[in-house]
């Protein structure tokens, strides 16, 4: 299968919110369901300052997630998901989800927790690098980063596996690996910064 070579646009995500509110089944997936029990169980810490949930879809995860916050912001590229995610948190204070694609729409301020879930594997290469970069100046000194990725195939620009080991890769001078995990569908790897080589 061959790989797209830039990153998806976000017209690819457009596109698939408009035949579905909820295409990757993000509310009724036992997949999700216990993928997002995973993750929220392998943080590293029981409270954080503030979070950053980057491509945060309708905000299912988003909403457990900010449970364990004091603040929380959350974004993604697609305006249908960003309102189902407002929707979804709205009786949440402490929760902001605004629109934007990172790289490119990076948010001010710091943050203690970054979670990297199911979208770095869109990412180019020169984007992945980019964005790898704003999370190492955006994360504060033992800050954690979590990274989840869906292990099947795809003709996205990287694999799971890829995308995951690049990011572990660029980001050594500045966030070390503290846990990882594996199932037959994804994958979790949990850094931790100012532990880097």
């Amino acid at each position: 299968m061959s790989r797209h070579t830039q990153t998806m646009p976000g017209d690819y995500f457009a596109g698939i919110y408009a035949s579905d509110p909820d295409p990757w089944h993000f509310a009724t997936s036992a997949y999700e369901r216990d993928k997002y029990a995973a993750t929220l169980a392998c943080l590293p810490r029981e409270r954080y300052r503030a979070a950053f949930e980057p491509a945060c879809a309708i905000g299912v995860f988003t909403r457990a997630l900010s449970e364990r916050c004091d603040r929380l912001l959350a974004s993604d590229p697609v305006p249908k998901a960003v309102e189902a995610a407002r929707a979804r948190c709205a009786d949440r204070p402490t929760v902001e989800i605004r629109q934007g694609a990172v790289p490119a729409d990076w948010p001010e301020g710091r943050f203690d927790l970054i979670v990297l879930s199911e979208f770095l594997y869109f990412l180019a290469p020169p984007d992945l690098a980019d964005l790898v970069r704003r999370v190492g100046g955006a994360t504060e000194l033992s800050g954690d980063l979590v990274l989840v990725h869906w292990l099947g195939e795809t003709d996205f620009p990287q694999s799971g596996d890829g995308a995951a080991e690049s990011f572990i890769a660029q980001a050594a001078s500045f966030a070390g690996v503290l846990h990882q995990s594996r199932t037959e569908s994804y994958r979790i790897d949990v850094l931790r910064t100012g532990t880097g080589s």
